[in-house]
């Protein structure tokens, strides 16, 4: 089975820091994707900006270069990617002093079809951009915006952010983007939740034990050092993916698919978050750093070897226990993990369910697990049933934890796209359903707040961890405390 590809309408796509990390590994190789698929119409044109030096010709190079490396050799057609490459073209702007955006009004003329800006820089730029596309008549009602992470680093910093931009875009015209909403999988949590009569009705503390988030990556710092020691996993990961995610799985059934249906209800969840401060913090956060360590390629250094510094207080490593006060999930706890240089890489959801309440079976037959809903983002995609059976054959009963398999690549043969692919073209049709709402970003931050404000207060330091494992000791404790322990793929 594979998906129907539906045409989008013309557009026009400035990206804003063209010659970026994000536009050369994501965005680039999505559009191009996109253009193989037979998604564009024309005249669909799409522009790089950025301060630096580059013709058009150059800029084509360029993005020639990030095709070859981030997209596979058997989905590159000669045909294909030479259309891409005429629909290219390259400005230079400057976003603080405005220099260049004259010349970009003129490179865009009095194209009718929809305008879309693509902001893949430095946040501290979003509100010059908006100001500089506003005073040169660059905005028209059909005008999208987009709005890369990390959006502000408290809730101060987020509202300027955002009434910055609000000056020039209506909130209908602004797209905040996290790319994890735009994975198959998590689009997939809401299909299983509300388009099967299976599993809505155990969706409650009546039946479910607790649920558990984890988003391990294996990677250190790579080319992100000035940016994340100034932010942390708190703030990097925690604020805006991990919280999306548990708003997906806790949220109330919305009265319909429509973008704000769905972000009322994820609002909701946010609002009703139990706030975690003072010495609450010390009991249900846990913050690490890893040291030097293995991986899978070999010996890794550790934090402060890669930083280039002898101290630093920032966390690599964040594991929560929170709580939603309402009356779902009372008495049900939502323990949240994210590091670097973890065990393995992976992103899942894990909703464990209330053991039975009485055993008929005799001891010979084994202990009886816990019902478990796995729903893996990566890195395989899919999802899993743990159920328990009689093992067969004979010579009595003998129970045997067993997982029903679903797998997305095994399922529905073909490449799925990717999360910036579906996102980028959501935006053109201006369907906002997998985008965050202003409320939404300020609500996360609202939560936020009061960890960072209990970590600085009481000066909670980082726990050291080994590079290659799961993290802090005091991790495994604070989900051990309740009489659990971390589901580990």
């Amino acid at each position: 089975m594979t998906s129907t590809t539906i045409p989008v309408d013309p557009f026009d796509l400035i990206v804003f820091g063209g010659t970026g990390d994000l536009a050369e590994r994501k965005l680039l190789p999505a559009l191009y994707r996109r253009q193989c698929a037979g998604q564009f119409q024309e005249p669909t044109r799409i522009v790089g900006a950025s301060r630096a030096k580059m013709s058009d010709a150059e800029y084509r190079k360029f993005a020639e270069q990030a095709i070859s490396e981030h997209v596979d050799k058997n989905e590159i057609d000669k045909d294909q990617l030479k259309t891409f490459l005429e629909r290219l073209s390259y400005v230079v702007v400057n976003a603080v002093s405005g220099e260049g955006f004259d010349t970009l009004k003129k490179h865009i003329g009095d194209s009718k079809t929809i305008r879309a800006f693509y902001l893949a820089v430095a946040p501290a730029l979003f509100g010059d951009i908006s100001k500089h596309l506003k005073e040169v008549g660059l905005v028209t009602p059909t005008s999208r915006i987009v709005m890369e992470k990390p959006i502000g680093r408290d809730l101060t910093t987020a509202k300027e952010l955002n009434d910055h931009v609000a000056k020039v875009f209506s909130e209908q015209q602004i797209f905040r983007i996290d790319h994890y909403l735009g994975k198959e999988t998590v689009q997939n949590l809401m299909a299983l939740r509300f388009a099967n009569a299976l599993y809505e009705p155990l969706w409650n503390s009546a039946h479910i034990d607790h649920v558990q988030i984890t988003v391990a990556e294996t990677v250190g710092l790579e080319d992100r050092i000035t940016y994340y020691d100034k932010a942390g996993a708190l703030r990097d990961m925690v604020q805006n993916h991990m919280l999306q995610l548990l708003c997906l799985v806790a949220m109330e059934a919305p009265s319909s698919m429509e973008a704000d249906a769905l972000r009322d209800e994820k609002l909701k969840v946010l609002r009703s978050l139990t706030r975690i401060n003072g010495k609450d913090a010390a009991k249900t956060t846990v913050r690490g750093q890893y040291r030097a360590g293995a991986s899978s390629n070999g010996p890794v250094k550790g934090y402060l070897e890669e930083l280039g510094s002898k101290e630093s207080n920032t966390e690599t490593f964040v594991a929560i226990k929170a709580e939603i006060a309402n009356w779902r999930w009372a008495g049900v706890p939502f323990y949240l993990r994210t590091g670097k240089r973890m065990a393995t890489r992976v992103s899942e959801i894990v909703i464990e369910f209330k053991p039975i309440p009485h055993s008929i079976f005799e001891d010979s037959a084994g202990n009886i697990a816990a019902n478990q809903l796995v729903i893996r983002l990566q890195p395989d995609e899919g999802v899993k049933q743990w159920i328990m059976i009689k093992d067969p054959g004979p010579g009595g009963m003998r129970l045997r934890h067993v997982s029903l398999d679903m797998s997305f690549a095994e399922s529905f043969q073909g490449r799925n796209p990717d999360a910036y692919e579906r996102l980028i073209m959501d935006m053109i049709r201006g369907n906002q359903s997998l985008f965050m709402r202003r409320d939404e970003v300020e609500a996360a931050w609202q939560w936020i707040d009061p960890i960072l404000g209990a970590w600085e207060d009481s000066h909670q330091e980082v726990q050291g961890y080994t590079a290659g494992t799961w993290g802090p000791s005091s991790s495994i404790a604070l989900i051990e405390r309740d009489g659990r322990t971390w589901h580990e793929s």
